[in-house]
């Protein structure tokens, strides 16, 4: 799978597609470089993640039931994993191991260094999972996931079933593995992401009206939230989808479902607007890599995109 002639990178400098909506915005921006599409051919692209220590990264493609790996060094794009059971949202742990969010196999697994699958969450008090959406790790080595029903509403995306629990999002325990409840009000929890000093946790509530990302203090003891304001209110047309911090507590956020929405949304700490990057078709998640973690990977729809910024992801996403 390469990426078509159909679309082609602007050559201009700076790149038109990259706007700052304030100020704050002009230093995150690399006035040299282009929004790159690096891969196409994916009916819904999702969870990017980065693997630097092997210069490739992995993003899912959920109607297709796979995983895919585009290498840096060759631009080449091969298939990582099929099946995937459906696999969604992705993430390394603090020992470098692939995470995966399964909306098929409504569950959580762990890659391991050999390659074989741990389920870390596939059920809670008795009662199954309804499909882990995405999913972040956090320094105590605890695992944070969503669990809304995307991917037992229909056989697009997993397999329809009636759901057995609530949409709650969920924390794993780094060291005993317990499962527990951190947020079950939630109208369909979709991305998550913890600021830079993992004193807040943002989850975007997807199928609020309008879409909105919530902001919660996480708790001395990293094992609750609360506090619940809105931090972001996407307006008409906005639909928050997956998302990472930066360093300084920036948030970039898929972004679309219109021509002018389409891209990335960049927002201050405060959840003010500061900046965006359009794309020709609706984003769904993100991920910083690259050597300095300054290469923005943007998972969109059908295509895998990226962009140079002077900004690094916070650690941890």
């Amino acid at each position: 799978m390469t990426a078509s002639n159909d679309w082609t990178p602007s050559l201009r400098y700076p790149d038109p597609a990259i706007r700052s909506l304030d100020p704050r915005f002009d230093k995150y921006r690399v006035m040299l470089t282009n929004v790159e599409r690096l891969a196409t051919g994916t009916l819904w692209g999702e969870g990017p993640v980065w693997f630097g220590d092997g210069r490739y990264l992995l993003w899912s493609d959920i109607p297709n039931d796979r995983i895919l790996r585009w290498d840096e060094e060759t631009g080449a794009t091969s298939i990582f994993r099929k099946p995937s059971g459906r696999a969604n949202g992705n993430t390394r742990d603090r020992q470098g191991r692939l995470l995966t969010c399964e909306h098929g196999g409504r569950r959580v697994v762990r890659t391991e260094y050999d390659g074989a699958l741990t389920v870390i969450a596939e059920s809670f008090n008795g009662k199954r999972l309804n499909s882990p959406n995405d999913i972040v790790v956090k320094s105590d080595d605890s695992i944070w996931f969503t669990d809304p029903q995307f991917g037992i509403q229909s056989y697009y995306e997993g397999e329809i079933a009636e759901p057995e629990l609530p949409m709650n999002v969920y924390r794993v325990d780094g060291k005993s593995g317990a499962m527990s409840v951190v947020a079950g009000d939630i109208v369909a929890p979709n991305g998550l992401a913890f600021s830079p000093d993992e004193k807040k946790l943002y989850i975007v509530e997807s199928r609020a009206v309008p879409r909105r990302i919530l902001s919660f203090d996480v708790s001395p003891d990293g094992i609750k939230i609360g506090n619940s304001k809105i931090l972001i209110d996407s307006g008409p047309g906005g639909t928050p989808d997956g998302f990472r911090c930066d360093v300084d507590g920036n948030l970039w956020c898929g972004w679309g479902m219109s021509p002018e929405l389409d891209g990335v949304r960049v927002f201050s700490p405060q959840g003010e607007p500061i900046g965006h990057i359009a794309l020709p078709e609706r984003a769904a998640n993100l991920c910083f890599g690259g050597r300095h973690r300054n290469r923005l990977f943007m998972a969109a729809a059908h295509s895998l995109y990226s962009l140079y910024v002077n900004a690094q992801g916070a650690v941890g996403g």
